[in-house]
């Protein structure tokens, strides 16, 4: 593990809100998520911080081998950030806002497709409305497993979706538009159309690209995507409302030039979207 190191500021980037019910925290401190697998069943990975040099994993044995590299890129254990401490010494206020979220990992989903789903239904929403509806769809998608007392969801396949009526999406709270677009990218998923294999191998403005040739996955979903499914430091979500409005918070200036920030910090300012994310809660506000 690469430290410095915070278990739970990673997971509180990676659930963003409460509602929030595949990424679940228990009030003794366990970060805990089921993994449906195709040939081992649904395995439970629970992580706790123990020391600031330490992480304990718990799962079952069946399909564990295969989970806990999965785990580790989840909650970043092995990124360096160190260029990223440096960067961020470029503005006063970036540097404060580091210092006092110093070990928070840049953290991603387990599969590309979680990445695509999230990608649909956050955009142009708020983080709270755009929660909630996933939060919903989640609900209506997948099989609730118990752990220590803790009801878990799985997140939900490509075949969940396809199989799901679309009326029930939109009950979830989709557009009958974002309800198309997530069946067309399951479709996509499952069929083979889209390989996430072949993705990860591309560069980022490749990648992209490739994205974006989805239905409903314009800019700003495909560096969210690549941001929080496959780790790419170099995307940021440009042109995002909430992101200048995040910004403008954080760094206590109404006039920031958000593009010029992001040229500075260069290949590491997809850890500006986390540190906004966050810095908006330490300003004790939700967007």
């Amino acid at each position: 593990m690469r430290v410095p190191y915070r278990l739970d500021l990673t997971v509180e980037a990676l659930r963003r809100l409460s509602a929030n019910v595949v990424d679940v925290v228990t009030p003794d401190g366990w970060y805990m998520r089921a993994f449906a697998t195709p040939n081992a069943g649904t395995n439970v990975a629970r992580v706790r911080q123990v020391t600031p040099h330490e992480i304990e994993v718990r799962m079952g044995r069946e399909g564990a081998r295969k989970i806990l590299p999965y785990v580790e890129q989840m909650l970043g254990v092995h990124v360096d950030l160190h260029e990223w401490y440096q960067r961020a010494k470029y503005y006063r206020w970036l540097s404060a806002v580091s210092y006092r979220l110093r070990g928070l990992k840049p953290p991603r989903y387990p599969q590309l497709w979680e990445a695509i789903c999230h990608g649909i239904v956050f955009q142009q929403l708020s983080i709270v409305a755009a929660a909630a509806i996933m939060q919903r769809l989640v609900l209506e998608c997948s099989n609730p497993v118990e752990h220590y007392g803790t009801s878990l969801y799985p997140f939900p396949p490509p075949r969940a979706i396809l199989s799901a009526r679309s009326a029930r999406l939109r009950m979830a709270g989709l557009s009958g538009m974002k309800a198309s677009y997530l069946k067309n990218a399951a479709e996509a998923v499952a069929t083979g159309a889209l390989r996430p294999q072949r993705i990860a191998a591309l560069p980022t403005p490749a990648a992209a690209s490739e994205l974006m040739k989805l239905e409903g996955i314009g800019p700003w979903s495909a560096a969210v995507i690549l941001l929080r499914g496959l780790g790419r430091l170099d995307a940021f979500p440009r042109n995002d409302s909430g992101a200048a409005r995040s910004i403008r918070v954080v760094s206590g200036n109404d006039r920031i030039d958000i593009h010029r920030v992001l040229s500075k910090l260069g290949d590491m300012r997809g850890m500006l979207y986390f540190h906004l994310l966050l810095g908006r809660r330490l300003a004790g506000e939700v967007t």
